[in-house]
Formats: C-alpha cells, sequence, structure tokens
C-alpha cells in the first residue's frame, strides 16, 4: 500500500469517528498546552531575572555580612561590616570606582493622616553612581548632609505619589519613625526586584540614619547591611573581588571561615538562574505528565477501534494486505491524532503566553525549538502508544477475525 493511500483511508477512519477522535486528542491538546505554557512562564522568569540584575548597576560587587553557613543556621543578620570597612575598600583597593555604604530597615512613615511601612535605606552620594539610579526632581543626599546629620529625605516615585498625590512634595515634611524629614528629592522610578518594589522606597544620609533612627548596634563601629561597590571595568570584577576579601580578611583579623562574603551581579544571577531553571523543569515534568496521560488515551481508543474494525481488518488481509500494510495504517492513524492534537495544544500554549506577557510583567517568548519539541514529542507518542494497538491489528488471522465478525 502506498502511503498517499495509508494517509487517505486513516483520514477517513479518523473523520468518520469526529466524537471519539476530537476526546482522543483532547488529552494531547491539554498536554501539549502545558508544556509549552509551563515552559514558557519559567523561561521568561529568567528572562526577567536577567533584565532586573542588569538594573542594579554596571560592574557592582556586593558585599554582605556573615557566611552563608551564619546565615542558614541564624535568623539574625550578622553584624560583621562597619563604616570603616567601607572606607578602607574604597581608598585601598585600586581596581573600586565607588563604594555605597547602606544601612537598611522598615520602618512606620507618616504625613499627616497618611502612614505605612516602607523600606528605608540610610546612604551616601556615592549610591546614585553604584546602582545607577536617577533624581527625577529635586536633589540626592550629598557630603554636607552626612557631616551635619542632616534631617532631610529622598523620596521614591510611588512613595511620592501615595503620601502626595495632588501636590508637590518638595520642601514638606514627613516622619519617620517619629523623627521629621524634610523631602529634598524624588528619585526616578526603577521598577520591582525579584518581588521587592524598589520604588516604595525613602533614602536618608546614612548618618543620620545610623544615629537618630537605628542607633549604635555594634561595638566595632557604625554597623552596615551591605556595602555596594563599582568596580572599574568588567574587566576588573574579580580582582576587585579577591583584593577585596583579601582586605575585609586582614581587617577583620580571620585566621578561618570568613565573616563576610563578596557576591557579584554574576554570582546572584546564577543562583536565580539554578532556581529558575529548576522550577522550570519541575513545572514542564508537571505538565508532560497530561501529555502521558493523552498518550494512553491515545492507544486505549486505538485498542477500542481494533476491535471494533475487526471485519474490516479480516477483509482487508483476506484480499492481500500485508501485516505491515496493517500496521502502518493503525500507526498512521495515532500519529495523526496525537499531531494535531499537538499543532492544536501548541496554539493554546502560544496564546496562553501572549496573554500572559501582556497582563504580567513577564517577558514571555517561546521559541521555534521548543513548537518543533512539543509537536515532535506529540507525534512521537502517538507513535510509541499506537504501536501495540497497531501490532495486535496486524497479528489478528482473517478466518479468525472474520468470523468473529
Amino acid at each position: 500500500m502506498k502511503l498517499n493511500d495509508a494517509l487517505k483511508m486513516a483520514m477517513t477512519t479518523i473523520f468518520a469517528n469526529k466524537m471519539r477522535s476530537s476526546l482522543t486528542m483532547l488529552g494531547i491538546v491539554i498536554g501539549n498546552a502545558s508544556v509549552i505554557a509551563m515552559i514558557g512562564i519559567g523561561e521568561a522568569a529568567q528572562r526577567l531575572a536577567s533584565e532586573q540584575f542588569e538594573t542594579l548597576g554596571a560592574n557592582v560587587l556586593f558585599v554582605v555580612p556573615g557566611s552563608r553557613e551564619s546565615r542558614r543556621t541564624t535568623f539574625e543578620v550578622p553584624k560583621t561590616l562597619v563604616l570603616d570597612d567601607a572606607n578602607a575598600i574604597a581608598s585601598q583597593v585600586p581596581t573600586v570606582e565607588e563604594v555605597a555604604p547602606q544601612i537598611n530597615s522598615r520602618l512606620l512613615v507618616t504625613y499627616r493622616n497618611r502612614n505605612n511601612n516602607v523600606s528605608i535605606i540610610g546612604t551616601t552620594p556615592e549610591f546614585l553612581t553604584v546602582r545607577s539610579f536617577d533624581v527625577a526632581q529635586g536633589r540626592f543626599i550629598n557630603d554636607s548632609d552626612l557631616k551635619r546629620n542632616n534631617r532631610v529625605a529622598v523620596l521614591g516615585s510611588q512613595i511620592a505619589e501615595e503620601f502626595f498625590p495632588n501636590e508637590n512634595p518638595i520642601g514638606k515634611r514627613l516622619r519617620v519613625k517619629n523623627v521629621s524629614f524634610e523631602v529634598i528629592g524624588i528619585m526616578e522610578a526603577k521598577g520591582s526586584f525579584l518581588g521587592t518594589n524598589q520604588d516604595e522606597t525613602v533614602y536618608l544620609p546614612l548618618t543620620t540614619m545610623a544615629n537618630q533612627i537605628v542607633g549604635k548596634t555594634s561595638n566595632y563601629g557604625l554597623e552596615l547591611s551591605f556595602i555596594s561597590v563599582s568596580a572599574n571595568s568588567s574587566d576588573s570584577i574579580a580582582a576587585a573581588r579577591f583584593q577585596i576579601e583579601n582586605l575585609l580578611r586582614l581587617r577583620h583579623k580571620i585566621n578561618g571561615e570568613d565573616d563576610f562574603r563578596v557576591e557579584t551581579q554574576k554570582d546572584i544571577l546564577s543562583i536565580v538562574g539554578t532556581v529558575t531553571s529548576g522550577l522550570t523543569m519541575m513545572l514542564g515534568a508537571i505538565a508532560a505528565i497530561s501529555l502521558l496521560v493523552g498518550g494512553i488515551g491515545v492507544m486505549n481508543i486505538m485498542l477500542v477501534s481494533v476491535s471494533e474494525r475487526t471485519q474490516e481488518i479480516g477483509l482487508r488481509k483476506a484480499v492481500g494486505a500485508t501485516e505491515n500494510n496493517i500496521l502502518s495504517q493503525f500507526l498512521i492513524e495515532a500519529i495523526i491524532i496525537s499531531a494535531i492534537g499537538g499543532l492544536i495544544g501548541t496554539v493554546i500554549g502560544v496564546s496562553g503566553l501572549i496573554v500572559i506577557g501582556l497582563v504580567s510583567p513577564l517577558p514571555t517568548a517561546i521559541s521555534a525549538n521548543t513548537i518543533i519539541l512539543a509537536v515532535g514529542v506529540s507525534g512521537g507518542i502517538g507513535l510509541f502508544f499506537g504501536v501495540i494497538p497497531a501490532q495486535q491489528a496486524a497479528k489478528l488471522d482473517p478466518i479468525v477475525a472474520l468470523r468473529s465478525a
């Protein structure tokens, strides 16, 4: 039998039993759409993380207090970094361009009858350069504010809209932990980073934050939450990391495990990438179960089809059809059902990703290779699960088949 004849016969049989064929395809449609959607969402999460890390600033390193082990075994953030460490890095590490020490907290901010618990960052003028932030209105913290412990504040764009919806915030006064601060600037919108809204932040002079808001919390100096450092260039990041680690080990007189760690954007992105890749694989595996169930459905329906078409098989074999002819016909039917279901599932999955991209911040996209792979897997499932019914049909004895009919 020619391939064209086998295809025509398979299509005729499929359209003759539209309801059964449609229900058989349903499992493949759901499985294929799920696989494409889940893989697409996982890849979008990875792209979103990469884009957000690019907004951290160029050639940035982060010096964080405590080792990974100490942070895993305690709920308290270790108090191992102080302002003198940041000053030493700025003055003694030649591959470093700027250093921005930070004290982070979350405190109640009030203005008239409005109040909210927001992120408070005490920092220095270098923060703008290191973290690639911009001021939209007014000015940022300067050296004079640090020296005089000025009670001035710079607002994130969302905080400005929330507390001053119909008025200019510049020159107004709000309270942070019952301490009055004058608003001197508003930041450009920065967006979210790993679920944290960077526009919902109030920036204070580091010294004011330490002396009037959080108080002294370390016996070795002004304690920092972490230190942001910008290297001279992307080529000097590794050298800057090495030099910072050696400097802090000398300053902290470390002989064993470090009480700090230096991480680059690449390090953090690698960790996030590992997590999102694992999540993508898990989502894909869960969705693949739907394809497996759909394949089992194809096999069940094909087995039913063999039992219903016993007379047809007997007649065809009686007039000269070989086992290979019967085998190929049933295999082609299974592959066509799975492939059509795969194509419909692909359209649904891609459409779902487009909708998700429109209503969420995820930069959804699907590669042609993923679509080809998904449709190919669908056809492969039809071939795999269609083998047993096809073999059963091919091995029927024509005389027995005609008698049983």
